[in-house]
């Protein structure tokens, strides 16, 4: 199936960025503020996205491209397949030190995510999916949590998503955790070490491509904060937020919701 032999092609390009990003790593790399407050890039977010570019549009030469680092061009919107990249998601806890960044790399078909990886290389976890094959965690099958009634849920979120205005009763009482990578809250799900991950923002592709498709396969259920399915490689390259959770905890979230 096409999907498997794009998983492995990605599978290679993550580990191929991690040799890149372990040379910068806790080496004080080179690192700029973007405009218009977009967060951090470092000298190795940019050597690993050029990496990518290359060599993924060599081996595929018909897919469009769609990264954080690289200037979007609307041509991509002509491709039935595109490579959503995020070469280093989660860049603030690499300038850390942190070992929870991640290399998020993604195909989508016509919308659609078919093949996806997360590689947190400090860490040795590589969670990986296809549209025909199940989430999986260094090649053991995942799940979602199924938290009792009785259980307080563990969510992923920043503090401005559990803000009283979003809730139609006022916050919740769930247990608030976080990560800075979107990806890698998502794989945190997808595998049942938190309950729930939720950011109600604006929400870009590249940080979720990889990790909703993860989701979902592993059995959560994946969508923006209205309930809607997430859609890939649109025009603005946005979501309209995030919610990803075990069906029951996923419905009840979204009933709180403003």
């Amino acid at each position: 199936m096409p999907e498997n032999d794009d998983l492995m092609l990605l599978i290679g390009a993550a580990h191929a960025s991690a040799d890149i990003a372990r040379k910068f790593w806790k080496q004080s790399p080179e690192t700029w503020d973007k405009d218009a407050g977009a967060g951090p890039v470092t000298e190795a977010d940019l050597a690993i996205d050029k990496m990518l570019h290359a060599d993924l549009l060599s081996a595929r030469p018909d897919y469009g491209w769609l990264s954080e680092e690289t200037e979007d061009d609307a041509a991509r919107l002509k491709h039935d397949h595109v490579f959503i990249i995020d070469p280093i998601d989660g860049t603030r806890a690499f300038i850390e030190g942190s070992k929870t960044f991640a290399h998020s790399l993604a195909v989508a078909h016509k919308g659609h995510v078919t093949a996806a990886v997360v590689f947190l290389p400090m860490l040795d976890k590589l969670y990986v999916a296809t549209s025909s094959m199940p989430a999986s965690l260094n090649g053991r099958p995942i799940a979602p949590s199924q938290p009792k009634p009785d259980q307080t849920p563990t969510v992923l979120a920043t503090k401005c998503n559990f803000n009283p205005q979003h809730w139609k009763n006022g916050t919740p009482p769930y247990e608030r955790h976080m990560r800075a990578s979107l990806a890698y809250r998502l794989c945190l799900v997808a595998e049942g070490r938190f309950d729930a991950m939720l950011t109600l923002r604006p929400t870009w592709e590249w940080d979720v491509a990889a990790g909703a498709l993860i989701a979902q396969k592993a059995g959560a259920i994946v969508t923006d904060k209205t309930g809607a399915k997430p859609l890939f490689n649109n025009p603005q390259p946005q979501l309209n937020g995030i919610l990803a959770a075990g069906p029951v905890l996923h419905k009840a979230i979204r009933s709180e919701l403003v």
